[in-house]
């Protein structure tokens, strides 16, 4: 049977990984097998969630559609997380790395809080307790808000606009201590530090990638767009700080 997209993918554009492998940045998309977060329709709470697995694309596992990830031979990057934890230890991690959560350690409606908050607890203690510690930086970011209101209007960007406030920490010897940034941020802005830091600034742009893209802006030059760089201080790195994953009461 043929496949009706292009490549035997369903996304045709570029993503971030194909700027990775074109400059030899290492990089890795590490998976918690089970079930998704929630269903690809968004409906949380009114279906069954699909299976999760690194080599099956998925809205929470998009990069084995991507046809960049198949034509560049990447596929093996997208690994389970044991993988992370294995290299956090060893001190073999890729230049970027992204982690997946699965519904029990999502913190989605259903699961619990404490499964989520412990399991990303563990993954910050591998990273801090490895070799690699004093060259990371860890972002935290969540993709709820928790609530159904939010006084503050989002700003307008282009046709799509930003969405409702979300919260997100850093962790690294580098990070202020105590700081809280008040810049417009958004999940742009990583990729923003990761092409700034890795890649020269070069960004996804339908311009010179030469694929189709129906992103109205590049969204990591937008005006408005605060840069990550003012959350470090990399003058005074400081040590770990591991925590237990599930503290006594």
């Amino acid at each position: 049977m043929r496949s009706r997209y292009p490549e035997g993918s369903p996304y045709a554009w570029t993503d971030l990984t194909y700027l990775l492998h074109r400059r030899h940045v290492s990089w890795g998309y590490y998976v918690v097998p089970g079930e998704q977060p929630d269903c690809d329709d968004g409906a949380t709470l009114a279906c069954h969630p699909a299976a999760m697995r690194p080599g099956t694309p998925s809205s929470w596992n998009p990069l084995p559609g991507f046809a960049t990830v198949r034509r560049d031979g990447e596929l093996g990057n997208i690994q389970p997380v044991r993988h992370f934890l294995h290299a956090a230890r060893a001190g073999t991690l890729p230049a970027v790395s992204w982690i997946v959560p699965d519904f029990k350690h999502s913190e989605h409606p259903g699961s619990l809080l404490g499964n989520g908050q412990g399991w990303v607890t563990n993954l910050v203690n591998s990273v801090m307790e490895g070799p690699d510690w004093p060259s990371t930086a860890i972002f935290v970011a969540w993709d709820d808000w928790g609530g159904f209101y939010d006084h503050v209007v989002p700003p307008v960007v282009d046709r799509n606009g930003y969405g409702l406030r979300v919260p997100a920490l850093v962790i690294s010897p580098y990070a202020k201590r105590g700081y809280v940034d008040h810049q417009t941020l958004s999940f742009d802005a990583y990729l923003r530090f990761i092409e700034d830091d890795f890649l020269g600034g070069a960004r996804i742009d339908p311009a010179t990638d030469g694929r189709p893209d129906s992103r109205p802006t590049v969204r990591e030059d937008v005006p408005q767009l605060g840069n990550l760089v003012a959350d470090f201080d990399f003058s005074h790195p400081r040590g770990s700080l591991v925590l237990p994953p599930f503290p006594p009461p």
